[in-house]
């Protein structure tokens, strides 16, 4: 008697959510536009109703406009923005402590995990490259290929690449990683700046009712790789050189503007040229730039630095061919002084 009694009083602030003999453990509360799920990796997905009860092992997907929330059964909420992927990959609750992994193949989410007084939680939100520790705390999180985005809004998450060095993400702060390296320092997250703006598009496209349109989801990639950018000039000119090149290279990894990731090479090349006294490093930066964007405008500088890097090595033919390549196409450019003077060395 005593033992049902016990779990009784225990299941009734989940009696909403756990029948007997059916152990779903969260529930599709809400949604919008093109939402799907699948009981297991490696089969077609089928769309979902509201209500839709999720288990262990259960996906679910949001389409180009699709947004849910997943309601799990001890109060806390993962409300997913639309081209969204996340696996319920482990599940367990009992009377002291609950412990989950939920892992996200792609797209942007807010969690919002409750904290229970004398409860030990133990939650994971995890993509291929980082892994946030949780123990009673609300973030949003964007996994874009192998980069990852951290805004925290209320109590601490721990985030980790795929090494065993966490940082902490706070109330008001970004921590970001790529390619499972360690994640960048916190960086406060100021008002009226670029990154709060960033800031507040994530809050919108993960609030408690979906967006009208998804453009602000879309560019929030695009916002923050060139908020990167900038952040990685500032890093240089105080000297953290390693730090701007890994920031470089998450604003790589976070777009495929070609314009901003041309803008990243060219300040990776700066870094490399100017200050870590590397050409090699920094002709590389340059000849990605005239090779995968032809017709940016950032190609006449890129070719420019090209030719003087070359010139720099003694590799004295190829710079005279990549400085004739730069009359031709930019006749009028803006470093044609330049060019004329080294020519005039050459001959």
């Amino acid at each position: 008697m005593r033992i049902l009694l016990f779990l009784l009083v225990f299941l009734i602030p989940y009696l909403p959510y756990v029948a007997f003999g059916d152990e779903y453990i969260a529930i599709l509360t809400d949604k919008s536009g093109s939402v799907y799920i699948r009981d297991k990796k490696n089969i077609p997905y089928s769309e979902v109703k509201k209500s839709a009860r999720l288990k262990e092992g259960y996906w679910i997907k949001t389409g180009d406009d699709g947004w849910a929330i997943l309601s799990l059964v001890d109060g806390s909420k993962l409300t997913l923005a639309n081209n969204t992927e996340l696996e319920i990959t482990e599940f367990i609750i009992s009377k002291k402590s609950r412990q989950g992994v939920f892992s996200v193949t792609q797209g942007k989410l807010r969690a919002h995990i409750v904290k229970m007084s004398q409860d030990k939680v133990n939650y994971k939100i995890k993509s291929s490259t980082a892994v946030a520790g949780i123990k009673g705390t609300e973030f949003m999180m964007m996994a874009k290929g192998e980069a990852n985005v951290f805004f925290g809004n209320e109590g601490m998450a721990e985030i980790y690449g795929n090494v065993d060095q966490a940082k902490p993400l706070t109330m008001d702060t970004m921590v970001q990683n790529t390619r499972g390296y360690v994640p960048t320092d916190p960086v406060k997250v100021e008002p009226n700046t670029a990154l709060d703006t960033a800031k507040r598009y994530f809050s919108e496209i993960t609030s408690a009712k979906p967006p009208k349109d998804w453009e602000l989801s879309n560019n929030l990639p695009h916002i923050i790789a060139r908020w990167n950018i900038n952040y990685g000039h500032y890093l240089a000119d105080s000297g953290k050189y390693d730090e701007a090149l890994y920031v470089f290279q998450i604003a790589l990894d976070l777009t495929e503007n070609p314009e901003i990731r041309s803008d990243a090479r060219l300040e990776r090349g700066a870094v490399y040229a100017r200050f870590l006294k590397n050409p090699e490093a920094a002709l590389a930066e340059y000849l990605l730039v005239l090779e995968e964007y032809p017709k940016v405008p950032q190609r006449e500088t890129a070719l420019y630095l090209t030719a003087m890097t070359l010139y720099e090595l003694k590799f004295f033919e190829a710079a005279k061919e990549r400085l004739l390549q730069y009359i031709k196409e930019y006749p009028e450019g803006r470093y044609m002084g330049n060019v004329e003077t080294i020519m005039k060395l050459l001959k």
